[in-house]
């Protein structure tokens, strides 16, 4: 199986213990963390390219960089954090009857986070496109 097979679709928390699911979920944050922060150095250097792209070029100071990506890297861990909380929320409210909730969960975050990370990146395409639209309309 491929690792990206293996780290989308990994296998539930057969035991069901609260913190055999609390482990189940922290021996994946390593993996989450690798493919935001992946996709957020593409994002950061893809801003910075399309920023300092003529027409109306700027550059984006260093230091608001990193703070920004600092900060978004606190929320998305804590983003990852409501996961195993939301599923010993569920299996607390329906017991025994509560599905395996861990893998769709987990799959489901990272793609949304991947795809939230890469989101500047469309923007500052499209704002490219404009500056260049407004410099030959204008």
């Amino acid at each position: 199986m491929s690792s990206l097979v293996e780290v989308l679709y990994p296998l539930p928390d057969f035991r069901r213990t609260p913190l055999s699911t609390v482990r189940w979920w922290e021996s994946r944050r390593l993996a989450f963390n690798k493919a935001v922060g992946g996709a957020g150095l593409v994002t950061l250097a893809g801003v910075s390219f399309f920023a300092a792209l003529p027409p109306f070029s700027s550059v984006i100071p260093l230091p608001m960089m990193v703070m920004a990506a600092g900060v978004y890297g606190i929320l998305a861990n804590g983003c990852y954090t409501l996961g195993w909380v939301t599923e010993l929320v569920a299996r607390r409210m329906w017991g025994r009857s509560a599905p395996d909730m861990g893998p769709l969960l987990f799959r489901q975050g990272v793609i949304f986070s991947v795809g939230l990370t890469l989101l500047p990146l469309l923007l500052s395409v499209l704002l490219w496109v404009a500056r260049i639209v407004a410099a030959v309309v204008g």
